[in-house]
């Protein structure tokens, strides 16, 4: 199939487009910078656009069978001194769907939708922030555009572990430093933990959503509920060190309490389906093996 992933630039969507071309596909990659050398990306196709900026119009979506939206927005794409829930807002609760609306109007038969678990596995926290309810809002808003010959399909993931070849990574590189002893903190988490997931094993789910996702179906998709201490101890076992984490009730500069939606010292626990993991067959079991290879990429810094 021709397919065009939206966000392909970045590290999900990147993944996600080396796999499905692996898979004998012809993909072409968009956002609004092209691919970085010496990753996979880089030698595929590439549509420049920015989908909040309505760039992506039926015209120029025209020819592709299938797409991967890969490129909502996060806190940390607000522009500097933007409103942020404004931002959001026009983001994706309103470019999402609009941007489904003219893959719908281009003749795509499917969509894919990567979105977030917040809204599915912790919708307690709906209430108190901003940015899930905006993540819910994309994920509801690119379904409600599906129509008969046009389906739509929303794979929501949890924390994610990965690395693409030559894309350089602001949160695993520091990690692996401090795994070696290169950055000066103090080895402890925070307690509380969350479900985590490959990037594999995503690429694997948003492929098998491609090949047979229900229309109009949100899958609620996942891995391995692990502490932050677990999560962190990988990446220390993954560098050869004898390390243990500690875990201790503080912030954590490597995983500030931003980052934690549901608070520190709280979990998000989940099963996901087996009948849906069955479906969208994607690897379980697969995070220490992602960290190995985050470990093998990064760590360049001589202990």
């Amino acid at each position: 199939m021709k397919i065009l992933i939206v966000g392909g630039t970045g590290a999900l969507g990147g993944h996600a487009a080396a796999h499905l071309k692996a898979q004998g596909h012809e993909v072409t990659v968009a956002g609004r910078n092209p691919p970085q050398a010496g990753t996979p990306m880089a030698a595929m196709p590439f549509l420049k656009g920015d989908y909040v900026a309505r760039d992506f119009t039926s015209d120029r979506l025209a020819g592709f069978d299938w797409v991967v939206f890969a490129a909502g927005n996060d806190p940390r794409h607000v522009p500097q001194g933007s409103d942020f829930d404004a931002f959001l807002i026009k983001a994706n609760h309103e470019a999402v769907p609009a941007f489904f609306a003219a893959c719908r109007e281009a003749g795509v038969k499917r969509a894919v939708q990567l979105g977030s678990f917040y809204p599915q596995a912790a919708p307690d926290l709906l209430a108190g922030n901003g940015y899930i309810r905006s993540r819910q809002a994309a994920c509801e808003g690119a379904r409600a555009e599906g129509r008969a010959g046009f389906d739509v399909v929303s794979v929501n993931a949890p924390f994610m572990v990965g690395t693409v070849p030559g894309l350089p990574s602001a949160i695993f590189e520091p990690y692996v430093q401090w795994a070696q002893g290169a950055i000066p903190i103090e080895p402890y988490a925070p307690p509380g933990g969350t479900n985590f997931m490959s990037f594999r094993s995503l690429s694997e789910a948003i492929e098998g959503a491609l090949l047979g996702g229900e229309a109009g179906r949100a899958y609620l998709v996942g891995d391995e509920n692990l502490s932050f201490r677990d999560y962190f101890q990988l990446f220390f076992d993954a560098v050869g060190s004898d390390v243990r984490i500690e875990e201790r009730d503080m912030e954590q500069p490597l995983l500030p309490d931003i980052a934690i939606p549901q608070g520190r010292g709280n979990w998000i626990r989940y099963e996901p389906d087996p009948a849906d993991t069955a479906l969208l067959g994607y690897r379980r079991r697969d995070v220490a093996a992602a960290v190995r290879e985050i470990a093998a990429q990064f760590g360049r810094v001589a202990v």
